[in-house]
């Protein structure tokens, strides 16, 4: 008769099931951490002011009622009067990378609907800043001295206060 030996079951060491465990809880500790920084580090985005709907400047005409421009529109933020009435819907589009970091302005419009002596609709300008200079991105050119940039100035300096 051969006798085949059979070693008995090892006995946990004391040693290694304390190494196991750190290295449960070091893993454990990256993976939470990896979790908390995640919600960090995405990025916002922040929409101040009037948000234009989609194809609504399509919607208003020359020659359209100030009652159609209120209906499609709202409420303008500002309204002035230059040679005739002025409804200014005003905007600010900014961003932050990471939390709890400052926001950088992306994106400044003033949609200035202008009208004449009979409350119609004479022109449509949707302005913006391009390369430091207030531009209307509707006729795509920048305006010019007067009393129209006077009034435009300092609503795009109060905007850009970051």
């Amino acid at each position: 008769m051969t006798e085949t030996s059979q070693r008995p079951p090892r006995a946990c060491s004391s040693r290694s099931l304390p190494a196991r465990w750190r290295r449960v809880r070091a893993a454990a500790a990256v993976a939470l951490l990896c979790a908390t920084l995640g919600g960090c580090l995405t990025g916002e985005e922040f929409q101040k002011g009037y948000i234009l709907p989609p194809g609504a400047l399509e919607q208003i005409p020359i020659g359209a009622s100030q009652d159609q421009v209120l209906i499609v529109m709202g409420t303008p933020s500002t309204v002035a009067t230059l040679n005739g009435e002025v409804f200014y819907y005003i905007s600010q589009r900014s961003e932050r990378p990471v939390a709890f970091m400052n926001q950088k302005v992306v994106d400044q419009r003033v949609i200035a609907i202008y009208f004449d002596k009979n409350r119609q609709v004479q022109r449509l300008a949707n302005y913006g800043l391009k390369d430091g200079k207030i531009f209307d991105f509707i006729s795509r050119t920048t305006a010019t001295s007067g009393q129209e940039l006077s009034y435009l100035a300092p609503l795009f300096k109060l905007l850009s206060f970051n």
